[in-house]
């Protein structure tokens, strides 16, 4: 008699996406977060096998505190994290991945500030206290003296491949290729395929032996464009490939010459982004009753601190008094990419007595913001581009709105550097902040 002997069940295991999406309506949050840790599935792929966001984000919270709990890791973040009033479904291939919660974040208006003859609320997002205060105080004696007046003055995206060629003399004949009048007009041509609203502005090559860094430029519309703008640079890569540069190698597609999110001279010189400049002029008796100074003293103290000062520390476009918090509390407030804040931030503030009055302005060579795309797209994000109506293309005119906003950020610093080197002149920093951050 031949005896029967079952096959004891087998667990359920998945190795494909295939079999997950065949399987996950089925199991609940506990029996995925057990599939994840005996390696069935990546916490990577929870994004494409659950088409509920939310239910991601639960799944991932309980495999990291599962984790935790097995590395004696503090799991506090499970009950202090929030999650569940946000929409995930706006992050998912967007913003982050591996999303477990959001982030609290203080946000402040500050102003409103007169910006070329339109009044504007300021979105300030920040955990340092008497800086909201501070930008208010300067856009209240900015605008009893009728505002503030920006300029665009040029508006291009960078991306900078390096490449290698075998010999210095090869290197120098691409050069040669691609700055000519011929090279300029093939990469322009390609750029018509990528996207309407890429517009090739100019190249540089700069070859350093056998390598050669190309500085590629370009508009890209009301975007920030840095997909933009790397899509455009491997396209004319080929393009220099197949005008008969095949012995050439790509070695990166960003070379470090671009420059993205470091400071550098080039973006410094020449500009990366929006190149906007804002200027008020302060009558000297404002300048007296409201900032509590003098005209004279806020120059002096300028030329002293913000330029002498970081020239001595040997700063690239840190000639300023405090651009940087202004910059990155707008760019966490309206979606933007916070490390481009380091070049954002490149500032030179100057003063000059005008008939005795304090004429005031900040140049500002690089910002980089754009109204579509990445961060823009969250909720509460957009809702403050509509705060400042920027939000999303302009219809009539591309890139107007991105400008724009590289205009509000220019006027919010000009704003927050005379309150700042006001409160410096008069002597009364410290007193302010531990007023306004100290609890009683």
């Amino acid at each position: 008699m031949t005896q029967t002997i079952e096959s004891p069940p087998v667990p359920l295991k998945v190795n494909t996406l295939d079999n997950v999406g065949k399987n996950y309506k089925n199991l609940s949050n506990e029996d995925i977060v057990e599939l994840c840790l005996n390696g069935s599935i990546s916490m990577k792929d929870l994004d494409s096998l659950i088409h509920n966001p939310l239910q991601v984000v639960e799944v991932r919270r309980e495999l990291l505190r599962t984790q935790c709990r097995s590395e004696n890791i503090s799991t506090s973040f499970y009950e202090s994290l929030p999650y569940k009033d946000f929409d995930f479904s706006h992050v998912v291939g967007t913003c982050c991945e591996n999303a477990i919660g959001y982030l609290t974040v203080p946000l402040g208006i500050a102003g409103p500030l007169i910006v070329d003859q339109k009044l504007t609320f300021l979105p300030i997002a920040t955990t340092e206290g008497a800086l909201v205060a501070s930008i208010s105080r300067g856009s209240k004696v900015i605008n009893e003296s009728g505002g503030v007046e920006t300029f665009l003055m040029a508006d291009s995206m960078t991306r900078a491949p390096c490449v290698k060629f075998p010999t210095l003399a090869r290197a120098i004949d691409a050069k040669g290729w691609i700055e000519s009048p011929e090279g300029k007009s093939a990469i322009a041509k390609e750029f018509s395929t990528i996207s309407r609203f890429a517009s090739f502005t100019d190249i540089r090559a700069f070859p350093v032996g056998e390598l050669l860094y190309l500085r590629l430029s370009a508009t890209t519309g009301d975007a920030m464009g840095m997909n933009m703008i790397s899509l455009a640079a491997g396209k004319m890569l080929s393009v220099m490939k197949n005008a008969g540069f095949d012995d050439m190698i790509t070695v990166t597609l960003s070379g470090n010459v671009c420059s993205d999110k470091k400071a550098s001279a080039i973006n410094w010189i020449e500009g990366r982004g929006k190149s906007v400049a804002a200027q008020a002029r302060i009558p000297k008796d404002l300048v007296e009753k409201m900032l509590k100074t003098t005209p004279q003293a806020l120059i002096e103290l300028n030329t002293s601190k913000n330029l002498i000062g970081s020239a001595v520390s040997g700063a690239i476009g840190g000639f300023n008094a405090h651009a940087s918090n202004i910059v990155s509390a707008i760019f966490l407030a309206t979606g933007q990419d916070i490390a481009q804040n380091v070049e954002s931030s490149s500032c030179i503030t100057t003063m000059s007595l005008v008939e005795n009055d304090l004429q005031i302005s900040v140049t500002m060579p690089s910002i980089e913001v754009g109204t579509v795309g990445g961060g823009t797209n969250l909720q509460t994000q957009g809702s403050l581009l509509d705060l400042l109506d920027v939000r999303g293309p302009n219809p009539e005119n591309p890139g107007q709105n991105a400008q724009k906003l590289a205009k509000i950020v220019a006027a919010a610093v000009l704003a927050g550097e005379l309150s700042l080197c006001s409160a410096l002149a008069a002597g009364d920093l410290v007193r302010s902040h531990l007023d306004l951050n100290r609890r009683k």
